[in-house]
């Protein structure tokens, strides 16, 4: 008879006993591609490994640590070794980017647990952004100390806490949930009450480790019954959603689990299936997929299953289901879609696992009648028992009675729960979790949008996958100032895709009093919600659509095949009415940023078969019209002759702004920055010659500088002018105002961007590769710290298979949204290597009358002396008194998607005070 286990622990040393065999499969790629398996007894010995490593830093039972691991083989010999030795594990994501909020996360995390020790990659560890006392290790560092594994587990008690888990929020918010290994393993045979797995099963996961479903659904789950489990990348998926069901033919998988959104992006994806998958793709083994993190829409699901019935998916297989952290993530679930919910918009979530008990409560927290609708409430043995260093939370989140109050609001029906909307403030889109509050503060800090009047809410629409995300603000913006509200309606939309990823489904400028609030001052933003959803906004929504039209120039129909189809793109990556979108309308005033141009050539290369769309040709024909002139033929961009300022956007009457490429010689970095100066002053890039067949590169500084005044010039023949640039690009807009202040002319404005006036010396640090491995790092083609490492260990290396190591060391992902092969890449590190060969003979000299200096952390040192010694030096070069103005961020991130809003606002209000175009 088998001895029931105790602990989580006893799972793994089970299944390696008994299934030696079986384990895990890691696929870095898509279906086809090279994978890496790992049977259970290896896992065991790679975790004792760890188990060693941590045991010789001293650790001890109930020790804290933070998992910040991105690979799945690497955090789970972390978590099992965690486990092995009594340790606490806590799984975290990384927030590459926004090293602000990066760094306030991590603070919150090292204060609320206690100084844990943080493991992480090597990669990873180069990029974390400093906190003062934050002990930190690497996984490798780990398994090199401990190469003798550890061979005696901790004996932890039931009760004890097994994991700690962190919910969503802002990053000094985050609560972490208690899980113990008896609320684990009551999940875990709760579950296959319904799930039935057995070692003879598959299961895939494509979701990351940080979030409760792959941890416990999707690997403690099969490792409870010893089954083979299949972890995927989400990368991989989420780029192409066939490659979901190719890995689930191709590893015969019997369970996985998805949001909803995923379900749409294959019901799209089935229109447009290769016919090699027609033949090959295999559903039949796919007993059930777990729904779960947002609504299943009950049409999104039948027509997933009906578009892949033909290929064996089994007509039952779809399970919504509910589960939070703090319920050690699935544990009520429908077996009865889609016939349980005919006539339903959503579905509904079934029954609860054996154990659990579930009610819904009114505000007294009493039971209420099946059929009435209140807060959904939960009882059993797998619920947390509270929050980790968190009382008060504790508190707020159990009833007198000790039943956990989920927050959500629901009613029960015959025994099945169906949810109906949410108590806490929060939209789901695509299955994660965003807070309202966190929206609504950083979209305050915006010119033209009223403190205390920002409302972010759901919005479902019948046919929608996904909840959408409603912006409510008051506009401080005269009416009659149709370009400043209609300039604060495209920062509102630019902030929250350059923050969130996504685009707001609806932008409502609204009266003050069109806001409720409770008596201490909270927006209702549920009121809000149905108010918009019976039409009580349709004529602010009409207005924003009038508006937006009439700045876009009006209405021009597409005309040909070409228009025609490029007209469709436009309204899917706008989310828009095709017969909404102009053919004269430009891409980025519609809104479109640097990723949307990336999606853009993939859209084109899917629909129109042009492979090679460059980004230069869309930043150069950014209208339906001139794209498809260009991909015509009528007008091909190699052909065209050497132009180098890149219209960004053309609105607005206040004075240009030119700004100067940065050593990389490209625009792209400005794209982001320039959706905010719309209708407000036309924004110029200027771009390097020598991209273009048969383009030489400047021979001199000078040249460069001569050739970009006369450009400028050519767009507008006088001053007064305002020219910048970002990094490299300062000493050139230095000289460019020199020039034209040379030529009679008044320049108002000269501004650099994180840039010294002496660059000699930082061009002499850089050769080739040196040159070529910031180019890299600046288009994300490698992290932090093989950028820090790769100019050594290349350097003796012929220069062509320097570029091919340094390319093959980029993702697949990001090389093919780059629109990189190994010649372009070469082209590009030559251009690169030349414009830094010109800087080395670069000496300032001459004045402008002034010059505005934003500054950043700098690649080196503290931001104090780079301001102190460095840049200040401006001073030496100007007639009157500079201006040094803090910007946040670093020097590579300054505009990057997560500082962008806080620098456009700061720039632009130095460029009306410099031009004297202030309100």
């Amino acid at each position: 008879m088998t001895i029931p286990p105790l602990t989580i622990t006893d799972l793994l040393l089970r299944a390696a006993e008994e299934q030696p065999a079986n384990g895990l499969r890691y696929c870095a790629g898509g279906a086809g591609d090279d994978y890496r398996d790992q049977n259970h007894v290896e896992l065991l010995h790679a975790a004792r490994r760890v188990l060693a490593g941590l045991r010789a830093r001293g650790l001890r039972p109930q020790d804290r640590i933070v998992l910040l691991l991105e690979d799945p083989a690497e955090f789970l010999a972390a978590f099992w070794a965690a486990q092995l030795g009594g340790f606490v594990p806590c799984p975290m994501a990384a927030l590459r980017g926004d090293q602000d909020r990066w760094a306030a996360q991590l603070a919150h995390v090292d204060a609320l647990l206690d100084k844990p020790l943080v493991i992480t990659g090597e990669a990873l560890a180069a990029e974390l952004p400093p906190v003062d006392g934050l002990a930190v290790t690497t996984i490798g560092a780990l398994y090199r100390t401990g190469a003798q594994p550890a061979e005696e587990p901790h004996r932890a008690a039931p009760e004890d806490v097994a994991v700690l888990v962190l919910t969503s929020g802002s990053t000094g918010s985050s609560k972490a949930v208690r899980l113990s290994h008896a609320n684990l393993l009551a999940s875990m045979a709760g579950k296959n009450g319904y799930h039935r797995l057995t070692e003879r099963d598959t299961t895939l996961n494509w979701v990351s480790f940080d979030h409760v479903a792959a941890l416990l659904e999707c690997h403690l789950l099969p490792l409870s019954v010893g089954c083979r489990q299949v972890h995927a990348s989400a990368q991989v998926i989420l780029g192409e959603p066939l490659e979901f069901l190719r890995l689930v033919s191709e590893h015969r998988v019997s369970m996985t689990f998805t949001p909803n959104f995923l379900l749409g992006m294959l019901n799209s994806a089935a229109e447009r299936m290769p016919g090699a998958d027609r033949e090959r793709l295999d559903l039949t083994r796919l007993r059930h997929i777990v729904s779960g993190g947002e609504a299943v829409v009950c049409a999104t699901g039948r027509t997933f299953l009906e578009r892949y019935a033909p290929y064996g998916l089994n007509a039952a297989a779809l399970w919504p289901a509910f589960g939070m952290t703090e319920t050690c993530a699935g544990s009520i679930y429908s077996l009865a879609f889609p016939q349980a919910d005919e006539g339903q918009e959503f579905a509904s979530l079934g029954t609860p696992v054996a154990g659990l008990e579930i009610r819904v409560a009114d505000a007294e927290d009493r039971a209420l009648p099946e059929g009435e609708v209140g807060e959904l409430q939960l009882n059993g043995p797998m619920i947390t028992r509270g929050y980790h260093n968190n009382e008060e939370a504790t508190r707020e989140a159990f009833t007198a009675d000790g039943w956990f109050r989920s927050g959500d609001l629901g009613r029960i029906d015959d025994g099945r729960l169906t949810l109906v909307g949410r108590s806490k403030d929060s939209v789901i889109v695509n299955g994660v979790n965003y807070f309202s509050h966190e929206i609504e503060t950083a979209l305050e800090q915006l010119d033209g949008v009223a403190h205390s009047y920002v409302a972010a809410f759901p919005t479902r629409p019948a046919d929608s996958d996904t909840e959408q995300l409603v912006i409510a603000f008051h506009c401080e913006v005269p009416e009659e100032d149709e370009a400043g509200r209609y300039r604060t309606l495209a920062a509102v939309r630019s902030t929250v895709v350059m923050t969130w990823g996504f685009r707001p489904a609806l932008i409502l400028p609204l009266p003050v009093d069109a806001f409720p609030k409770t008596s201490l001052g909270k927006i209702q933003r549920a009121l809000m919600r149905r108010r918009l959803e019976t039409g009580a906004y349709e004529q602010e929504v009409c207005a924003v659509e009038e508006l937006t039209e009439r700045r876009l120039g009006g209405y021009t129909p597409p005309e040909g095949e070409t228009e025609r189809i490029l007209t469709e793109i436009y309204a899917e990556l706008f989310d828009a009415d095709p017969a909404r979108i102009s053919a004269t309308a430009s891409f980025f005033d519609l809104g479109g940023t640097s990723l949307d141009i990336l999606r853009l050539r993939s859209k084109v290369a899917e629909r129109l078969g042009t492979q090679d769309l460059e980004i230069i040709t869309v930043l150069t024909a950014p209208t339906v019209r001139s794209l498809a002139s260009r991909l015509t033929g009528l007008r091909g961009p190699c052909e065209a002759e050497y132009d180098p300022v890149v219209p960004m956007q053309l609105s607005g009457d206040k004075t240009p702004l030119f700004c100067v490429h940065p050593g990389v010689g490209e625009v792209l970095v400005f794209v982001n920055l320039a959706q905010y100066f719309v209708g407000d002053r036309p924004f110029y890039a200027l771009r390097a010659r020598g991209f273009n067949d048969g383009e030489k590169p400047f021979r001199t500084f000078e040249e460069m500088v001569d050739t970009y005044v006369a450009a400028i010039r050519a767009r507008q023949p006088h001053g007064p002018y305002a020219v910048a640039g970002y990094s490299y690009g300062g000493a050139v807009a230095f000289e460019i105002a020199k020039v034209l202040e040379e030529q009679g002319e008044r320049v108002d404005f000269v501004g650099s961007f994180n840039l010294p006036p002496h660059i000699k010396y930082r061009m002499d640090e850089l050769d080739f590769i040196e040159t070529a491995v910031n180019l890299a790092f600046f288009m994300a083609l490698i992290d932090k710290k093989q950028a820090r490492e790769l100019p050594e260990q290349l350097r003796g290396l012929p220069q062509e298979e320097q570029l091919a190591r340094l390319l093959a060391l980029a993702p697949a992902a990001r090389v093919a949204e780059l629109d990189l092969d190994q010649e372009k890449f070469a082209t590009w590190a030559d251009l690169a290597d030349r414009l830094t060969d010109l800087g080395r003979s670069y000496r300032p000299s001459g004045r402008v009358r002034s010059m505005t200096v934003f500054y950043a952390v700098p690649l080196r040192g503290t931001k104090e002396d780079w301001l102190a010694n460095e840049l200040r030096r401006w001073d030496d070069f100007t007639e009157s008194a500079n201006r040094y103005v803090d910007v946040p961020g670093e020097h590579y991130t300054l505009m990057g998607p997560q500082h962008v809003a806080a620098f456009q606002a700061i720039l632009r209000k130095e460029l009306d005070r410099a031009m004297g175009e202030g309100k």
